[in-house]
């Protein structure tokens, strides 16, 4: 019996650790955003991205700044003299050579260096271009999840909807089977019947798994674990509902909104940079230092000063045309990125112009689909009516149900048109509401 006990008592312990590990995360579509923003493996790779900007901005100052080295070196000469002969017919003066160590401590203070100006200007480009950088890859995340989101809610609206049309199939298909029974209905009609239900039910079940590759990649945008349960708060009717479609048709697009052509201008920044970098190639180098020496053994006839300060000058004089050419090709960068620039100006107002249509067409396609599925509804539940009465055949109803069940799936459609084409159109503009 206390064997018993202790099992339960584990398997108990078990259960309650595993529910435990399992998270739930309700959210709705704000709090999915900000979740993405948190957790997202790109968001982390976008901040770090950030972070070496920075240090290298740190580096390229660092390197005005004075440089301390420090050294020692020892020689010994194996027992070798120098030789001296003072008067010739006289015998040569030998001084042995004595091993030798110092110790040498080594200051330096750039002071004037056209590379190092341009270069940390350069570098504070470079920085706010990891800015934008990062910018961008908030507006994708936002952008993908916020598509996980739609994803997920029409999966789930599509499987609610065949899974209510199915239990619709299975009652009238029992009904039949009852009329077949007394013959009042047809075996063929009972037959087509059943084959509407079995394929719907195969359709059922390909929703299910449908529902499931999207709530796995919503979970993927959100930087969460595979266990982790999501429920959603919000439907594809609120979201319509609260989606402020007027205000955006009547935007105006700019091209600097953009994200991808800010980060085209800055591009253009940095061309125009490297153009003073290649000529200050051609400017003097100016840097003082400083050197310490300390004998650690010291020989008989020492002249070093142990203190010497000094100026060291470096003056470009002649290349062959290096630099020249260098900054030539740096010209070619700069009018390279500025047509580059043009280019993406037009084609973001073509694209603007594009999805403004899709969004337009999108909205018109919803308002249409949402009057179509009324009509249909009405329309077989006046021939169900009429099937069960006898009075039309199988056929006529199964294609009724059809139409009804297209018209409620392309109106679901119609929802994640107009929200995806919205989404896409806000992405252009560089803020997704």
């Amino acid at each position: 019996m206390k064997f018993h006990t202790i099992i339960l008592l584990l398997l108990m312990f078990t259960c309650s650790t595993f529910i435990s590990a399992q998270q739930t995360l309700t959210l709705d579509l704000q709090a999915a955003r900000e979740h993405a923003l948190e957790h997202n493996k790109a968001m982390k790779s976008a901040g770090y991205a950030i972070t070496k900007a920075e240090y290298a901005l740190r580096e390229a100052i660092a390197n005005g700044l004075p440089q301390v080295n420090a050294s020692a070196d020892y020689s010994n000469a194996l027992g070798a003299a120098i030789s001296i002969r003072f008067a010739e017919g006289m015998d040569p003066t030998l001084i042995d050579i004595k091993p030798q160590s110092n110790f040498y401590l080594n200051v330096g203070q750039l002071i004037f260096s056209g590379n190092y100006i341009v270069g940390t200007q350069t570098a504070r480009l470079y920085r706010d271009l990891s800015r934008l950088g990062l910018e961008k890859t908030e507006l994708e995340v936002i952008s993908q999840v916020t598509d996980a989101y739609y994803l997920v809610l029409i999966s789930e609206q599509l499987k609610e909807l065949l899974e209510q049309n199915l239990e619709n199939l299975q009652e009238l298909y029992n009904k039949t089977s009852l009329l077949e029974h007394v013959g009042i209905i047809e075996k063929t009609d009972l037959d087509q019947l059943w084959i509407q239900v079995n394929t719907l039910q195969n359709t059922v079940t390909s929703s299910e798994r449908q529902l499931e590759l999207a709530v796995n990649l919503l979970r993927l945008q959100l930087g969460t674990g595979v266990d982790t349960e999501i429920v959603l708060t919000e439907t594809l009717d609120q979201l319509i509902e609260d989606a402020g479609f007027e205000n955006l048709i009547l935007q105006q697009f700019h091209a600097e909104q953009n994200i991808d052509y800010r980060m085209m201008q800055q591009q253009e920044i940095i061309s125009e940079k490297m153009i003073d970098m290649r000529r200050a190639n051609a400017l003097p180098t100016l840097s003082a230092f400083y050197r310490y020496t300390y004998k650690l053994l010291k020989p008989d006839f020492d002249m070093t000063p142990a203190n010497m300060v000094g100026l060291q000058l470096n003056i470009p004089v002649f290349s062959s045309g290096v630099r020249h050419y260098q900054t030539r090709q740096a010209i070619v960068d700069l009018e390279t990125a500025r047509n580059n620039l043009e280019m993406l100006n037009d084609q973001l107002l073509i694209q603007e112009k594009q999805l403004r249509f899709n969004f337009n067409n999108a909205l018109e396609t919803y308002q249409n689909q949402q009057a179509n599925v009324e009509v249909a509804r009405r329309v077989y539940e006046s021939l169900k009516l009429k099937y069960e009465q006898g009075l039309i055949s199988g056929l006529d109803l199964t294609a009724a149900d059809n139409n009804y069940l297209r018209a409620e799936t392309d109106y679901i459609s119609a929802k994640m048109q107009v929200l995806s084409t919205r989404l896409q159109l806000e992405k252009l503009y560089g803020a997704i509401q």
